[in-house]
């Protein structure tokens, strides 16, 4: 996925193994140090900030992604942002990209 974003422009992401649960209601866990138990399944967050002009290309490029590797599940949820700032310059929108 990684190689499809690149390709069409998208110059960072961040990706991190989180768990969680939805319609499937997960696996058995355990979840903290404590001993709480619960029913969460292992999944992976992919963050990247983009133009929203790309938004169509991005969502292409990583269903056709998940397609090629023969991903178990086909499960994308999109979350948008309306400001960007970078802070160390101070730059926001689309410069801040």
């Amino acid at each position: 996925m990684r190689e499809s974003l690149s390709a069409i422009g998208v110059q960072g992401i961040t990706v991190t193994e989180v768990k969680g649960f939805g319609r499937q209601n997960g696996t058995y866990r355990v979840v903290s140090r404590d001993g709480v138990c619960g029913r969460l399944s292992a999944q992976v967050k992919i963050e990247a900030a983009i133009k929203s002009e790309m938004l169509d290309q991005v969502i292409e490029a990583i269903e056709k992604s998940a397609i090629r590797a023969r991903s178990a599940t086909k499960d994308f949820r999109l979350r948008f942002s309306n400001k960007v700032v970078r802070i160390r310059t101070a730059e926001t929108g689309a410069e801040a990209l």
